[in-house]
């Protein structure tokens, strides 16, 4: 099969590699279309740790079954699917209790980061095992399928701390991930939904998407001016998706007393957080990582237009235009949101 294969840091081949050969348990997918995600381009030239080659990462994906294992008995050749991108055991106590995003023994397609290494979706198959498969309706291009997962991460982040109708929120960061979460809270009815960012074209989409007023932290100051727009007393929540120190306080310092701050980015492994404002206001912080379970919902919100991925697609490109795509994206070029690749 043909695949994109991170041969080394800052190198990207398309080469030929035996397709997956599947156990009992797992099923064989032509992928259909896998998006390019932020920890790729991240991993691509080694500053995670988590895509040490060599490594054929992938793991926003969409498709078609090619085979399934002896002991699949839920799918069949020629479904369309999704697939979670967190591989978890079902037996341990998290995933027990519903949390299978924090699985002991959890693994991540497309990542390999010593622990062990696990071949993800840019390629034309994968093989993936049939507990994390979803089924897609035939209305919803595979695309556009291959963004559930990035979906799923705004949603599982908005139920860390489910907004009340009525509640006036932030979204901190309107890149891919807060642009979904604008989305996802627009759905939830929120009286004002406020969305800060540096770039006007990302804000007039969240303008698009629901937000009710927008802030360029780059003219104005942002907590402030939220604190003027909720006569002082702050937003009853905030979701802050860049992971950086002035991100993360303007989340913080926008919140009223005894309110609830989601930190979804993590662009930084360390930030300065006010702790005082924390501590003497009350304020609860939620960390949220990856889903757990949304996949349903996800696809619902999709197929029904509640969430609509078309306008933060920037390209669909084949699998062999993917390593001069890699190095558009590492370089930030401005405009690019969303590139998926079809194999």
């Amino acid at each position: 099969m043909k695949a994109l294969l991170l041969s080394e840091y800052r190198k990207l081949s398309v080469v030929e590699m035996p397709t997956p050969e599947i156990a009992p348990n797992e099923v064989l997918v032509r992928v259909g279309a896998c998006g390019i995600c932020g920890s790729d381009v991240h991993g691509y030239d080694g500053s995670t740790g988590r895509r040490i080659p060599p490594l054929v990462m992938g793991h926003e994906a969409a498709g078609v079954i090619e085979a399934v294992g002896s002991s699949v008995a839920d799918f069949h050749v020629g479904e369309r699917v999704t697939f979670d991108s967190t591989v978890y055991c079902g037996e341990c106590g998290y995933c027990r209790a519903g949390r299978v995003n924090l699985c002991d023994n959890r693994q991540v397609l497309g990542v390999s980061c010593g622990d062990y290494r696990r071949h993800g979706a840019f390629a034309e198959f994968v093989a993936v095992p049939a507990h994390i498969l979803y089924r897609l309706p035939d209305s919803l291009p595979l695309e556009h399928a291959a963004l559930i997962e990035a979906v799923s991460v705004a949603v599982h982040g908005v139920k860390r701390a489910v907004p009340k109708k009525d509640d006036n929120v932030v979204v901190v960061g309107t890149g891919m991930i807060g642009l979904l979460i604008v989305q996802v809270l627009r759905h939830y009815g929120c009286r004002r939904l406020i969305a800060v960012d540096v770039d006007d074209d990302r804000l007039a989409l969240a303008k698009k998407f629901g937000a009710t007023d927008v802030f360029n932290a780059k003219q104005v100051d942002a907590t402030k001016a939220i604190l003027e727009l909720t006569a002082g007393r702050g937003v009853a929540a905030a979701w802050e998706a860049v992971g950086a120190t002035p991100t993360v306080q303007t989340a913080v310092n926008s919140v009223s007393k005894g309110g609830h701050v989601t930190l979804v980015g993590n662009v930084s492994p360390t930030i300065e957080l006010p702790l005082q404002t924390v501590v003497t206001r009350e304020l609860t912080l939620h960390g949220t990582c990856a889903s757990s379970g949304e996949y349903p919902e996800c696809i619902d919100l999709m197929a029904s237009g509640a969430v609509d991925v078309r306008p933060l697609l920037s390209a669909a490109i084949s699998i062999d235009d993917a390593p001069a795509w890699f190095e558009r994206l590492y370089a930030h070029e401005p405009g690019l949101m969303k590139v998926v690749v079809t194999p």
